[in-house]
């Protein structure tokens, strides 16, 4: 078997040093200059003077952590998450929101000024939600500890694999806030139950849904004790076995409502879906609105998932083609364009990382060019399609740094960037979510 090496990470020192904070990066990090090397900083806010101590040292930058703040930022406020020093799941709560909105917008910036050369933005009002009990859909780790003979449940430690026992979890909607810690007392009630691996949660608009994956069999009376113990009959409870075969499906698909454009969406639980249900429908509105479609315009939706963008902008435009890589969801776009009596959307099945010259679903004629990748970009799919034919592209992104090294790609294709704007679909985490649309010279 062929052995491939693998440098070693350089270890850190394990030096505190006192730093004047001068920027955040875009994970939410503080930024700090000292000896020709840029820091890192977890927990430090701009305009902060803190003691940090190193735990990563490059010959080029230091990745660090807050151990004690001498002076704080205006911004800085008392998180409200008794797990917040522990849990991996926010990294900003010291942070006022309309700081984190802020810094957030001003990374945007500083990698669009970095990757495109562009110094003024034309910057649009950020989408917002509310700060807490925002996500409809988590999924909680489990780890039977031997020792203990325990089942934890809760949410991965920050930079490591243990797992908090949350208690109360402050950004899950408020029907899930306390369900870790009611899962994890039921489950260790039975030993089969203390093999379930990971627990999934979808709060969807016709029914809470509660996924357990187990790697040994599970008797039916016992699941039943299960669920009588959540004490929840309205719930629906999933099993998934350890040979990926689901309980029998006698419960309905999950579903979320964009009530304004009277559409619904079924979706399967390992299907993705926006996790803001505000945002998400905000951000739907705020794309048709700068797309202004007519139905002269035939729309091509790339990364289309299960037709989140592509039904919306079929109620505006002639004809729209999704392409996804994923089959699961190309099947649930396609039913979902069936429920909602959309008859001009059609969706496809390809990989967008690869060669798409001959590619079945391309049209020529398609005007409008809509992109929603994952954090990896789209700059593999940019590079080979011939961009003089879009007169509008919309760039739905997920991670900062591959939509300006993207943007520039298209900003080359003689387009100009007319509108970018923020959002904050994860409230007190390092996560930034953008769009950014483009519209030929």
């Amino acid at each position: 078997m062929a052995q491939f090496f693998r440098a070693s990470k350089k270890a850190a020192t394990q030096k505190v040093m006192t730093l004047t904070v001068t920027g955040c990066d875009h994970q939410g990090r503080g930024v700090a200059r000292q000896d020709g090397k840029v820091w890192f900083i977890d927990g430090a806010l701009k305009s902060e003077t803190v003691k940090a101590e190193a735990y990563q040292n490059k010959s080029k930058f230091v990745e660090a952590k807050t151990v004690k703040v001498l002076e704080a930022s205006q911004q800085r406020v008392q998180p409200f998450c008794a797990d917040f020093e522990r849990c991996g799941g926010c990294q900003l709560q010291h942070q006022h929101i309309d700081g984190q909105v802020a810094d957030k917008q001003e990374a945007v910036a500083a990698l669009f000024s970095k990757f495109c050369r562009l110094t003024e933005l034309p910057w649009q009002t950020p989408i917002l939600s509310d700060a807490q009990h925002y996500r409809r859909s988590a999924r909680l780790a489990c780890f039977h500890d031997k020792d203990s003979d325990t089942l934890q449940v809760g949410f991965r430690e920050k930079g490591s694999k243990r797992i908090v026992p949350i208690h109360y979890c402050h950004v899950l909607t408020e029907p899930f806030a306390d369900l870790a810690s009611k899962i994890r007392d039921a489950l260790n009630k039975h030993a089969q139950l203390k093999s379930v691996s990971h627990v999934q949660l979808s709060d969807a608009d016709n029914g809470r849904f509660v996924l357990l994956r187990h790697l040994k069999t599970i008797s039916v009376e016992l699941k039943a004790q299960f669920e009588q113990q959540m004490g929840n009959d309205s719930w629906h409870f999933i099993w998934q076995g350890p040979k990926d075969e689901l309980s029998e499906l006698t419960y309905p698909l999950p579903e979320y409502r964009l009530e304004k454009l009277g559409l619904a969406f079924q979706y399967k639980l390992d299907n993705f879906v926006q996790v803001n249900a505000k945002v998400n429908e905000a951000m739907i509105e705020q794309a048709l609105s700068w797309l202004n479609l007519s139905s002269n315009d035939l729309v091509l939706d790339l990364f289309s998932g299960i037709g989140n963008f592509s039904l919306a902008a079929a109620k505006c435009a002639n004809e729209v083609f999704g392409v996804e890589g994923v089959q699961s969801s190309v099947a649930m776009a396609t039913q979902n364009a069936h429920t909602n009596s959309v008859a001009n959307a059609e969706f496809h099945c390809a990989d967008l990382t690869q060669n798409l010259a001959n590619a079945p679903w391309f049209k020529s004629n398609a005007n409008v060019l809509i992109l929603d990748p994952s954090r990896v970009g789209a700059e593999e799919i940019l590079k080979q399609l011939p961009l003089k034919q879009f007169d509008r592209v919309l760039y739905v992104s997920c991670d900062p740094v591959t939509l300006a090294r993207d943007s520039a790609v298209i900003l080359a294709a003689k387009f100009e960037l007319t509108r970018v704007g923020l959002m904050n679909m994860f409230p007190h985490t390092g996560h930034i979510e953008s769009m950014a649309l483009f519209q030929r010279r």
